[in-house]
């Protein structure tokens, strides 16, 4: 059975710069996710960690929705991913669901080097 996970995130920044965080190579390789390739165009392969996860851009909604199929390691189909985002006065609440997680696959990997890091990056006083 696979499992289900879901995350929402408020981050203090602008819907622009949480976009970017998202599909911007060189700001992903910034908060941690690089070397990546990534772009923000439905069907763009991207590769996040050096390939360690892979994927396709399914739906792309600039600045409102990224919905994207994931590999990583020897999984045998995509887990999918969706960020959406909403503003919020001046902060955006971000909401992740990841479909078709393998079991072995731990939810802390958001927190610990994903969404936590792009929070930490866009909050911190040196981008401001």
């Amino acid at each position: 059975m696979k499992k289900i996970i879901k995350k929402v995130y408020t981050i203090n920044s602008s819907i622009e710069d949480v976009w970017k965080a998202l599909v911007d190579h060189s700001v992903i390789d910034k908060w941690g996710g690089g070397p990546s390739k990534m772009d923000a165009s439905v069907g763009s392969d991207f590769e996040l960690w050096n390939g360690d996860i892979y994927g396709k851009n399914v739906k792309v909604m600039e600045k409102k929705m990224l919905v994207q199929e994931w590999f990583g390691g020897d999984w045998p189909r995509p887990s999918i991913v969706t960020f959406k985002l909403e503003n919020n006065d001046s902060k955006v609440i971000l909401e992740l669901e990841q479909i078709h997680v393998p079991e072995d696959e731990i939810d802390a990997g958001w927190d610990d080097f994903y969404l936590g890091p792009i929070k930490n990056m866009l909050e911190s006083v040196e981008t401001k």
